[in-house]
């Protein structure tokens, strides 16, 4: 049974994770809360990634990194402590769980990390200035490393358009901003966690054995199409 280290796995699209993880995996999250459900395959480790030191773990395969922000203003009311937190939490973040369990990761069994993106860095979309840069630098980050722990740890992450979570809460408030944004996207719906969750689940395993250092734009039509 392979161990899949994931961060921030107490809600959203983490927590989704988790759940799908759980029945063929041992699974350790790393996070400020533990997720609701309990199982025997699943270890928690409270910890704040930015502030905490992360928990010594021996053995994993696989290593998800899912925290992130949506910080939507315009470019006049963004501070440069704005896009200071959003690129710690989307990017530095991301290298600290790096940093710490790539040593690991290279005696897994043919490990993987995945990270996530966003739509909006591919889609100029108002706004999003502070988001879209730092994630921007997840997909460079991404890139690199793919290359960098080649072959022995594939890369890859994934772009989602706005997901129904918790952190997308006020773009999805009413039935109207409901419609709208089903309008807005060419297959007239947004993402569930569970479909994000079922890329990830493909992602860290081996029938992705060929796939590193890609972004999988789970996009709903609106990067790809224009109809």
């Amino acid at each position: 049974m392979n161990t899949i280290i994931v961060v921030g796995g107490s809600r959203g699209i983490g927590n989704a994770i988790v759940s799908s993880l759980l029945s063929s995996h041992k699974v350790i999250n790393i996070s400020r809360n533990a997720p609701e459900q309990t199982h025997p395959n699943l270890e928690h480790h409270e910890c704040d990634i930015l502030t905490d030191a992360l928990p010594e773990i021996d053995a994993a395969d696989g290593l998800v990194y899912c925290p992130g922000s949506i910080n939507l203003k315009p470019i006049s009311r963004l501070s440069t402590d704005d896009f200071r937190n959003d690129f710690e939490i989307n990017v530095i973040g991301a290298v600290k769980a790096v940093q710490k369990y790539v040593p690991v990761l290279k005696n897994g069994n043919k490990p993987a990390i995945l990270l996530f993106s966003t739509v909006a860095s591919k889609l100029g979309m108002p706004f999003h200035a502070s988001v879209a840069a730092s994630k921007s630098a997840v997909e460079g980050l991404t890139k690199s490393l793919g290359a960098e722990l080649a072959p022995t740890i594939r890369v890859n992450a994934i772009a989602p358009t706005v997901t129904d979570t918790d952190l997308a809460s006020k773009l999805l408030r009413n039935e109207r901003m409901i419609d709208n944004m089903n309008e807005r996207h060419p297959l007239k719906k947004y993402l569930q966690p569970q479909e994000v969750a079922d890329m990830a689940t493909f992602l860290l395993s081996e029938k992705a054995a060929s796939l590193s250092g890609q972004i999988f734009e789970m996009d709903c039509g609106i990067v790809s199409f224009k109809i």
